[in-house]
């Protein structure tokens, strides 16, 4: 299944600052979000985001989901805040 999302990489990012990387992905993170609120099984959710068939790739299929899951929820508790806020780096 072709993924949904712009390029993605195996490990969402773990810095304390929000990426580009981030903001290139913030609709991900979103419908990752919605999935989850939903109740919909993680193996669904990442063969239809990220295009990876979870029976035939198990441990990449939990490890980019999980990863991508735990930045989502990083980025309502706190990365939201300098998105708020201007980029780093600019006067």
């Amino acid at each position: 299944m072709k993924p949904t999302i712009p390029a993605f990489d195996e490990l969402a990012p773990t810095s304390a600052d929000i990426t580009e990387y981030d903001r290139r992905h913030i609709k991900l993170y979103m419908r990752l979000l919605d999935a989850t609120a939903d109740g919909a099984d993680w193996t669904e959710a990442v063969e239809v985001l990220f295009g990876i068939d979870p029976v035939r790739e198990p441990d990449r299929a939990r490890r980019v989901h999980d990863s991508h899951l735990a930045r989502a929820r990083w980025m309502t508790q706190n990365g939201y805040r300098q998105l708020l806020g201007p980029r780093s780096g600019t006067p």
